[in-house]
């Protein structure tokens, strides 16, 4: 198929790209190289059509979604640091972009996946998280808290031009990492210890390290992201992709550290140093990957630790 990956210089966007290369298909490009870079699509710029653009110039992603069979939509602002600082820009990108993506599709009736996040499930205490869960937000005075609300305006429209009839996947992405993680740790904590480490800074951990996460390697991510693509059963649904081996933040601080034999002090911080007064997290976040499983015949391959190893051995041998 002539497939369209918007943010597919990105990290998890740059992995879909070698994939669907190797299955077959001829593949197109639209990143603005905001947070995408063009090094990670380097190795296979002869095999695609990159265009250098923005999910925001509505003329360019209608041309581009009209020339496709099928898209994935994975451009957005992401990083809760870089959501707190420019709330704006970053909910505009990830609305009015998500829209022309839609509204796009819909026009020339082009199946889209669309990737969400684990974020739209907020603060929420229940445990695994089920893709039909409430949603449990904190206040609109924090800024945290825009870009939960901005993915799940973009599942709304989603679900509404599947209600006409559009084929749609929405899936929710569980703390992806592996090669070609932004070192300035753009929606990484790993990206981030894993430089604090090779530069022998302290490791900062948020608050007291005991809020966990699912780390959900990057082969495994991309393999989910495309079996959406290819599976009409999934058309409708909104799908958790993620692990779910629940590790704390401090464990995975002193596995890096330990994995990489670096001498970091592990030192908390606090939220509000980092992120500003009125900053709330999520204790625990873990997926009900049931509906995974059913639909897409998919589940996590890989574990951390491994996972780790491939990454550091990656970073080393890009930043030495």
């Amino acid at each position: 198929m002539r497939v369209l990956v918007t943010g597919g210089a990105g990290y998890v966007g740059s992995h879909l790209v070698g994939l669907l290369l190797a299955e077959g298909h001829e593949v197109a490009v639209l990143d603005n190289l905001s947070t995408g870079k063009v090094a990670n699509i380097q190795h296979d710029l002869d095999r695609i059509r990159f265009v250098n653009g923005s999910i925001m110039d509505g003329n360019l992603v209608e041309t581009e979604v009209e020339r496709a069979q099928l898209v994935f939509h994975l451009a957005a602002a992401v990083g809760v640091r870089h959501i707190v600082d420019a709330p704006l820009e970053a909910l505009l990108v990830n609305t009015r972009g998500t829209e022309n993506v839609l509204a796009a599709c819909f026009k020339y009736w082009r199946k889209v996946v669309f990737t969400s996040t684990s974020e739209v499930y907020g603060k929420t205490s229940k445990v695994p998280m089920q893709e039909d869960d409430d949603r449990v937000l904190g206040p609109t005075t924090v800024h945290r808290w825009s870009y939960s609300t901005g993915k799940a305006i973009d599942e709304h429209l989603a679900f509404a031009y599947r209600a006409q009839g559009l084929p749609v996947v929405i899936l929710r992405y569980f703390n992806s990492f592996g090669p070609r993680l932004d070192p300035r740790g753009y929606g990484s904590v790993v990206a981030n210890f894993i430089r604090q480490c090779e530069r022998g800074e302290p490791i900062t951990v948020h608050g007291d390290g005991q809020q966990s996460r699912c780390f959900t390697y990057v082969d495994d991510t991309v393999r989910g992201t495309y079996l959406a693509g290819i599976t009409p059963e999934a058309e409708g649904y909104a799908i958790n992709l993620g692990n779910d081996h629940e590790t704390t933040i401090l464990e995975l601080a002193e596995l890096i550290r330990d994995t990489l034999g670096s001498s970091s002090e592990i030192r908390a911080e606090s939220y509000e140093s980092y992120y500003g007064p009125g900053f709330e997290d999520t204790r625990r976040r873990v997926p009900d990957i049931t509906r995974a499983r059913e639909l897409l015949g998919w589940q996590p391959t890989v574990d951390l630790e491994e996972g780790l190893a491939r990454t550091l051995e990656w970073w080393k041998a890009t930043y030495g």
